[in-house]
């Protein structure tokens, strides 16, 4: 097995994503049913999917702590990060609507931030080897 080294500032941010998505996914296990209520309406079974992705989470997390897995483990997490906009937008919606959820100071983030997730998931986890960014 190659040893592969890296950068202090990929090594960083790698462990930032680690805690990122440690976090969310128990967050995903303890607010189960509040973060079903976001899931579009067309996926069925809100509740298990929302069980299930949170153990996908932790499951990339130790992939991500590991040097075998943490490239196919950088290609799952942007691959997620693209397939919860939806969710993301959605829940904006239902609480820009109703008045009573978060504000757009929390969304408008949220939702401008998703491609630096996606791009920050390659990037740290060496999916991507470049400093230079997907354009040019």
């Amino acid at each position: 097995m190659a040893i592969v080294m890296e950068g202090r500032w990929r090594q960083t941010a790698r462990w930032l994503l680690i805690l990122f998505y440690a976090l969310g996914g128990v967050g995903h296990l303890v607010f189960a049913d509040a973060m079903a209520r976001i899931v579009p309406s067309q996926v069925p079974a809100p509740h298990a999917v929302v069980i299930v992705t949170g153990v996908l989470e932790l499951i990339g997390v130790a992939a991500l702590a590991s040097v075998r897995w943490r490239r196919a483990a950088g290609y799952a997490f942007a691959a997620y990060a693209l397939c919860v906009w939806p969710a993301n937008m959605r829940h904006a919606a239902l609480d820009l609507a109703s008045g009573t959820g978060l504000p757009l100071a929390y969304h408008a983030p949220r939702l401008l931030l998703q491609p630096l997730i996606i791009w920050w998931s390659l990037w740290a986890s060496g999916a991507i080897r470049g400093r230079r960014c997907l354009i040019g």
